[in-house]
């Protein structure tokens, strides 16, 4: 048991090791939402409205959000990324 908790929570880390300043720094506009995943991970939400998608990664303490057009990237807006 202790051995999966050490594993669950190194993978936990390592999931979140992809939202960096520098990975923020690869994202630019027009990238396809898969071009944004490959980069940052899986979101942890997503909206979709009338053909836009906006989506989260991260929580309320450190995070990224962007908007999706037509699966092209048309803004980025982070917080507390280290």
């Amino acid at each position: 048991m202790k051995k999966l908790l050490i594993i669950l929570g190194c993978l936990a880390l390592t999931a979140c090791s992809k939202l960096t300043v520098e990975n923020y720094d690869k994202l630019t506009m027009g990238m396809t939402y898969q071009q944004v995943t490959d980069i940052i991970g899986s979101p942890v939400s997503c909206d979709e409205v009338i053909g836009t998608r906006t989506c989260q990664w991260g929580d309320d303490t450190a995070n990224v959000h962007a908007t999706f057009i037509s699966d092209k990237a048309i803004a980025f807006t982070h917080k507390g990324l280290k």
